[in-house]
């Protein structure tokens, strides 16, 4: 079962703002990350599967995993350039 995707509305913003090519490698990696939260994404300070990061050659992305609500919440994007 996939996941659904949700945004803190500022992260939302940055994604909007990033340049064509760097906002459809962050979306196709979100995508990846909907059919497998934990093998598309990397853990966050502590292995606890729940705060996970999504890395791109140019975004970084923070998740909050929620494994019984089936929802990926973007916390965070920063654009690396």
């Amino acid at each position: 079962m996939s996941y659904r995707l949700k945004y803190d509305p500022a992260a939302e913003a940055v994604h909007e703002a990033m340049p064509a090519s760097a906002s459809e490698s962050l979306t196709l990696a979100f995508a990846a990350a909907c059919h497998d939260p934990l093998g598309a994404t990397q853990p966050y300070e502590e292995d606890d599967d729940v705060v996970r990061m999504l890395i791109t050659e140019h975004a970084f992305a923070v998740l909050l995993i929620g494994q019984q609500t089936k929802t990926i919440t973007v916390l965070q994007v920063t654009y690396l350039g």
